[in-house]
């Protein structure tokens, strides 16, 4: 620090000082409110959950916190339902849970003891595909096939959900049955995302297995 004509200056360096100075201060309470280094991290809280996966009781214990979608592919090895963006955004995790579409990286598995759950392995198999599956390839309703588990499921918990009578946004009529459509599917299906653009092939798979099932 210099003095010129009774005002004190600062060189470039004791300013970097100073503010290195400050910012010490103001995290060492932080510092100090931290516990003991001996301090054992906490247990987690386990808790037993049973429920119905594709047809066949499971049994698990697990940590409270543990999704759904964590239970799924880490606890069961059912891996078909994918983990995307794991912040419910983008559909890839979608299953049918108590007769209704879920995210399931949005949902505890402690809160489906008892649940009814169809993954897309429940649907069915490369031997024996469900009729959504086959329309999707018959359609050729995907590209890299990482979203399709999720759309498929989706898929099927849509038209049932149409035939329940459920509107949509886009229903003209909320007191009347909706129908199926184009704009209907669409909008029911927007919560499925993909990255590769094949929406309209899946719309026509959707329309093939209804028309069929009429």
């Amino acid at each position: 620090m210099q003095e010129h004509d009774g005002t004190f200056t600062f060189t470039r360096r004791e300013v970097l000082k100073a503010g290195a100075t400050c910012a010490a201060v103001a995290v060492a309470p932080g510092v100090a409110s931290k516990s003991p280094a001996g301090d054992a991290p906490k247990k987690p809280v386990m808790a037993k959950v049973s429920f119905t996966i594709n047809g066949t009781r499971r049994d698990l214990e697990l940590d409270t916190r543990t999704t759904l979608l964590d239970a799924l592919r880490e606890n069961l090895q059912l891996t078909g339902t994918k983990k995307g963006c794991d912040h419910g955004q983008c559909g890839a995790c979608t299953v049918i849970a108590g007769g209704r579409r879920i995210n399931s990286c949005l949902s505890l598995a402690v809160m489906h003891e008892g649940d009814t759950i169809t993954t897309i392995e429940g649907l069915g198999t490369p031997q024996n595909l469900h009729p959504m599956q086959a329309a999707f390839v018959r359609h050729d309703g995907y590209q890299c096939g990482y979203c399709t588990p999720g759309q498929v499921c989706s898929a099927v918990a849509v038209l049932d959900e149409i035939k329940a009578g459920i509107p949509s946004h886009v229903s003209a009529d909320l007191g009347a049955r909706p129908q199926v459509s184009e704009a209907e599917l669409r909008e029911r299906m927007s919560g499925n995302i993909c990255r590769c653009g094949a929406y309209s092939n899946i719309v026509k798979a959707i329309l093939d297995v209804d028309g069929s099932r009429a």
